[in-house]
């Protein structure tokens, strides 16, 4: 009886009862913008302003009207196209550099990380401009790769996988070396599998970086064609009156791939805090 009551005392001590209200709390207010927006979606045009989270009369009249419009539909694949592509080519180039400068001693290797690591301190208004040049100079202005291309490596990516890399027992690779493996086969087949976690952590970082992305895309596209979704929601309230229900609809269906991604590979994140807790 006395463990039993001792064992239920330390489940109800007031530091954990503190603990979870402050964790409600933050949760429900982190929340409550994401609420509003899918029950704005839901209103009608006349209900906009009404803050009550449910709507008096729902109606998913906004989703069928933005789900007929052509334009919303091109803006979300594209935005799908990008996203996904920049995506894997941060997976590809940000795991090699990162494998590169994890199990390879050359000359200057720590100054190319320091050099990698330097740009993360550079505002991204700062590369703009530079950005713009090259891609007028290439001929890439108002196209995919136009687009795509100041993603498709970041200084963020290569120091996370150089970080788990490091993890990697240097045995398992030089078995495989004395197997007669190639060094790409090593990377592909020995390294890139047990850094799972850190791979879908950087896939969903960059996957959602560049599904939000707006400033970029504004400038480098002119064409409505190639807008992505951002740009292209935003371009509602350029019309004539400002539908705040359509504004919050597009929004709203702009949200389920990054949820579907999370709820995809959060298992492995979960599993990679694990592991660096274990290792620390």
């Amino acid at each position: 009886m006395s463990a039993g009551l001792e064992a239920s005392g330390r489940l109800i001590r007031p530091g954990r009862i503190l603990a979870w209200t402050l964790l409600f709390i933050g949760g429900l207010i982190m929340a409550t913008p994401l609420l509003y927006m899918f029950s704005t979606s839901l209103k009608t045009s006349g209900q906009v302003y009404d803050l009550r989270l449910i709507p008096a009369d729902p109606t998913l009249k906004n989703y069928v009207e933005v789900l007929k419009d052509g334009r919303f539909l091109r803006w979300f694949l594209n935005s799908m196209l990008i996203a996904t592509a920049v995506t894997l080519s941060n997976l590809i180039f940000d795991s090699l550099v990162g494998y590169t400068l994890a199990k390879f001693r050359f000359r200057g290797r720590a100054l190319v990380f320091i050099a990698i690591l330097s740009t993360l301190m550079i505002p991204t208004e700062m590369l703009v401009i530079p950005w713009y040049l090259m891609s007028s100079q290439f001929g890439w202005l108002d196209s995919y790769w136009g687009i795509m291309f100041p993603g498709m490596m970041s200084a963020f990516g290569a120091f996370l996988m150089k970080q788990f890399f490091e993890t990697v027992p240097d045995d398992f690779l030089e078995a495989a070396r004395v197997d007669g493996l190639s060094e790409f086969a090593i990377w592909w087949r020995i390294a890139m599998p047990m850094v799972a976690p850190a791979l879908s952590a950087l896939a969903i970082f960059s996957f959602l970086g560049n599904w939000t992305a707006f400033f970029w895309p504004l400038i480098v596209t002119t064409s409505r064609d190639l807008y992505t979704l951002p740009v292209g929601i935003s371009s509602f309230s350029a019309e004539s009156s400002i539908r705040w229900e359509m504004i919050m609809t597009g929004a709203a269906l702009g949200t389920i791939p990054t949820l579907i991604l999370f709820l995809l590979l959060q298992r492995y994140i979960v599993r990679g805090v694990m592991l660096a807790g274990l290792k620390g």
